[in-house]
């Protein structure tokens, strides 16, 4: 959504898509989506995608030098402006600001503090289509973890879910829309517990 609403205006020029992945797994960091689908994304939206390398068991030290490493190149190439998803957690923006301050950037947040029930029904009406990939189930039921989301998974959702996932209900890997190419092809895979959250695996389409 934030990348959408960047791109329906000339002010912001995209240039890079930077995403955490562990290097272990090979896999978004949080989300579990493999790599290889992360990167048959940026390449459907046509943007470069930049991903930075973590460890399975890295501390915030690890994470905010990795991620801090990748700023100071964009920085040195005089970017100034690293855009977020976020939409209502103030916590997390905070340290979103003081971590780029750090590094002489600047945060920009395109769909900060909207409704989240009218984004998710603009979303989909939009043509956008996410699956959800990952589950805390502290907050939702794992039922719903490999369901694309549509208007009837939104009618099952329990009150108290935010349908955006804000509150860490969920994640979920957008797969296409109206800024994709084509759309990026997937098989479901094994939904498994780990480390106390429920993930969907997506086998790329070959």
């Amino acid at each position: 959504m934030a990348l959408y609403e960047i791109m329906q205006g000339d002010a912001y020029r995209v240039e890079a898509l930077l995403t955490t992945v562990t290097r272990d797994y090979d896999r978004i960091s949080m989300h579990g989506v493999r790599a290889k689908l992360l990167e048959r994304q940026a390449a459907s939206l046509g943007i470069p995608l930049h991903q930075v390398l973590i460890s399975k068991s890295a501390n915030d030290a690890e994470y905010e030098a990795q991620l801090g490493d990748a700023l100071i190149a964009y920085k040195e190439r005089g970017i100034d402006t690293v855009a977020f998803g976020d939409l209502f957690l103030e916590d997390i923006k905070l340290w979103r600001d003081r971590f780029l301050a750090r590094h002489g950037m600047v945060g920009l947040y395109p769909v900060w503090k909207r409704d989240t029930t009218k984004a998710i029904r603009d979303f989909i009406a939009q043509g956008f289509r996410t699956v959800i990939v990952c589950v805390d189930p502290k907050r939702l039921d794992p039922r719903f973890a490999g369901r694309v989301i549509d208007q009837e998974l939104l009618s099952e959702l329990p009150p108290g879910c935010d349908p955006c996932g804000e509150n860490g209900e969920f994640h979920s890997f957008a797969f296409d829309g109206p800024m994709f190419r084509e759309a990026v092809r997937f098989a479901p895979g094994e939904i498994v517990c780990r480390d106390g959250f429920w993930f969907s695996d997506l086998i790329p389409d070959e």
